[in-house]
């Protein structure tokens, strides 16, 4: 699904270079559960940026499908980050005075779907994540589970085939997190997605089928322990 090749990613701010990483290099099966963690700072946020063609490398390749994202356009990425990728943030922007079902819809009357098309797929994924008595309500007014709620249903209703989560539990309370971590799983396998979670939460990197640690611009992979 997923092939990355010598990945290079320098930030310039005058005549100061930054290297986060440096020949990155990573593979992503189809259908994979990966776990992504390493201290704050280690590059994991800037790795799914680039994966979201949400960011461009300094140097290296980076392979969806067989196909190289740095070769698309403007209007092809755009039309990927739509179409082929879930991306769930720590914060999880929302718009606070739209309602949850509102939220939800917009990434399908963006990629041009009617009305009530997107009505009903948004009223589905809301009923999946357990959020069925709260379609109208502003997302402003719900608890941060729900609102995470939200943002991976809006993650999911254009049906992507690979989620990318940045820290998905990292703002809520270890029950609530619990929670979402439960549903993360839950959804991965039921819609057959590939998926990336970038996260502090040993917890939540001990459900992933592998798991990196990104150190010093290195990928290895490491055992994580079992919590009973």
């Amino acid at each position: 699904m997923l092939r990355v090749e010598n990945l290079t990613k320098i930030f310039r701010s005058g005549e100061q270079e930054v290297s986060v990483f440096e020949g990155l290099n990573l593979e992503v099966a189809q259908g994979e559960l990966l776990a992504l963690v390493g201290r704050s700072g280690s590059g994991k946020t800037t790795l799914l940026h680039l994966l979201a063609a949400l960011d461009t490398a300094t140097r290296g390749e980076i392979y969806f499908g067989g196909q190289r994202l740095g070769a698309l356009s403007f209007e092809e990425q755009a039309d990927y980050r739509n179409r082929q990728i879930g991306f769930v943030w720590q914060m999880h922007h929302l718009l606070p005075e739209f309602s949850a079902l509102e939220n939800v819809m917009l990434p399908q009357l963006i990629a041009g779907s009617d009305f009530e098309k997107s009505q009903g797929c948004a009223r589905e994924l809301l009923a999946e994540v357990g959020l069925e008595n709260a379609l109208g309500r502003r997302t402003g007014e719900l608890s941060g589970g729900e609102q995470q709620r939200v943002a991976l249903a809006r993650a999911l209703v254009n049906k992507p085939a690979l989620l990318l989560a940045d820290e998905p539990t990292g703002n809520l309370d270890h029950r609530t997190a619990e929670q979402v971590m439960d549903l993360l799983e839950r959804l991965h396998r039921v819609h057959g997605l590939t998926s990336v979670l970038a996260t502090h939460n040993m917890e939540l990197a001990q459900r992933a089928a592998r798991t990196l640690r990104l150190e010093d611009g290195q990928l290895t992979e490491v055992v994580v322990p079992r919590f009973n």
